[in-house]
């Protein structure tokens, strides 16, 4: 049998009979790479020369990086009164990891598709609900609850309900999943396994063992079980099981109520929040502008890109940690930080596929992939029937090292890709060739955070929490894995200390 890693590594076994040759009689599909920014990145990698800027202002915070952490700065920043900012990014469209795109079919995700229901209490999150009407006296608005049934998983040429494997499930294999889940309660029931995670996270030596190591430690050895472990650290840490601190692990299990509602999620994933934020937030952004220059000039901050030198007051770094050695004067290297290369795919479809007697769902898996399924558009419309639809494919190179994973993702033509993920669809959906009409891929060669094991409680992580003088880190990364609370949560943390610099508490 061809291990994951072999169907997606070496040249000599992914010949046609894997990623195939298009067939003569296969329908001609369109599409190519989209969002490419690595050649600017490479810019910055290389220390290439950049051009003097043309003018200077005086604005005392701005904001670098306009993800979802830095959005959330600024929305900190806009919700307190203060309004003497600019928030720079150095794509055309800001939402980073939650930018999202729209055809004549329906909007679509480009990565972060959903956000669990936050718990009840004190929380950033449901604050930004509340003011975007999607929650109202404690009630979730039920148009953006995951509609049933919400998952499925394609195992032993069948679909079932659900992405946790039961079909074929012995047993033993039965017992297994109740102890696990048994010792996740646990855990839960600890009060140290919280989104965001500086809420209550301790130092614990779970960080130091991989989640694979621990389940042998705790007898897990269920074939089953490990596949959905495996794939839940694939599907949010973009890394296999022994590459995942087994505090991460659990936190992915144990941070969440089990009889939770949701997730939360809109055609366009969690593009919806951003484009929201960014329509509040428009007359502070500056897309297209890539900063270049971070030079400490006495108690000020000079921030350069190639149109405009900002000098500021404070600076809030929301852009990747591991890019601040490469702007900011004097920053030392960021280690210990890793980020996963992911590949996504919005595939158009002029007719669905058979469903081989199953009901469509929104998440899709498909069982001992090396990919992590697809996720369908049109499954929150209200619609009574639904002819064409956009698929969001999902593809995190776990299996490699990072930089392997980066190498593979730009040394390979998008009709490489385009042939390999039809391929793997095809397990699921044998006329998957007759209905796709349209394939854009976008590579994303850091897109999220490794919590690899020893990380979580390092030195070299807490030292970046702390400001450096006025300046302020605010990346997901920080947290040593990407989901949308833990952007937020940053990012308004340094928001709250760029305002005590300004006297603006």
């Amino acid at each position: 049998m061809i291990s994951r890693r072999q169907f997606v590594a070496a040249p000599a076994l992914i010949g046609p009979a894997l990623i195939g040759l298009s067939r003569k009689t296969d329908r001609p599909v369109t599409g190519g790479f989209v969002n490419d920014s690595f050649p600017l990145g490479h810019r910055l990698r290389d220390r290439a020369a950049f051009p003097k800027p043309a003018q200077q202002l005086r604005v005392p915070i701005v904001i670098v990086g306009g993800g979802m952490a830095g959005l959330s700065a600024a929305w900190h920043l806009d919700k307190r009164g203060f309004h003497d900012f600019v928030l720079l990014e150095m794509e055309q469209q800001a939402g980073g990891n939650s930018r999202w795109g729209e055809n004549e079919i329906s909007r679509f995700p480009w990565a972060a598709h959903y956000v669990p229901v936050p718990a009840k209490g004190d929380s950033l999150a449901r604050e930004l609900f509340e003011e975007l009407g999607v929650l109202r006296d404690g009630k979730w608005d039920e148009r953006v609850l995951c509609f049933d049934p919400q998952e499925r998983l394609f195992i032993n040429g069948r679909w079932q309900e659900g992405i946790e494997p039961e079909d074929g499930a012995t047993p033993k294999d039965r017992a297994q999943y109740r102890r696990f889940m048994e010792k996740i309660g646990e855990f839960r029931s600890t009060g140290q396994f919280t989104v965001p995670m500086e809420n209550r996270a301790k130092a614990s030596p779970l960080d130091r063992m991989s989640m694979a190591d621990w389940l042998v430690q705790q007898g897990f050895g269920s074939a089953p079980l490990g596949w959905y472990v495996n794939y839940a650290c694939r599907d949010d840490y973009g890394a296999l099981a022994k590459d995942t601190s087994a505090w991460a692990g659990i936190q992915y299990f144990a941070s969440r109520e089990p009889e939770e509602k949701g997730p939360l999620t809109w055609p366009e994933g969690n593009g919806w929040i951003a484009a929201r934020l960014i329509d509040k937030l428009k007359r502070y952004l500056r897309t297209g502008g890539m900063v270049y220059g971070v030079v400490r000039s006495g108690n000020t901050i000079r921030v350069l890109t190639e149109r405009t030198e900002y000098v500021a007051d404070a600076l809030i770094w929301a852009a990747p940690t591991f890019l601040a050695s490469y702007v900011i004067e004097g920053a030392p290297r960021a280690e210990g930080f890793q980020y996963s290369p992911w590949l996504t795919a919005n595939l158009t479809l002029d007719r669905i596929p058979d469903q081989k007697n199953a009901e469509p769902a929104w998440d899709n898996v498909i069982y001992d992939s090396p990919a992590l399924g697809y996720v369908n558009a049109t499954h929150m419309s209200l619609a009574t029937h639904v002819d064409r639809t956009v698929w969001t494919f999902y593809w995190s190179l776990a299996e490699y090292r990072p930089e392997e994973g980066r190498r593979l993702l730009l040394a390979r033509d998008w009709n490489y890709w385009k042939e390999a993920i039809l391929n793997d669809l095809a397990r699921a959906h044998p006329d998957i060739r007759q209905c796709v009409a349209h394939i854009d891929i976008m590579r994303i060669g850091h897109a999220m955070a490794r919590p690899s094991p020893g990380f979580l409680f390092s030195e070299e992580r807490g030292r970046w929490l702390k400001p450096a003088g006025n300046m302020f880190f605010a990346n997901s990364d920080l947290s040593g894995f990407s989901i949308f609370e833990e952007a937020q949560y940053r990012g308004v943390e340094a928001a709250r200390g760029a305002l005590r610099v300004v006297g603006r508490a």
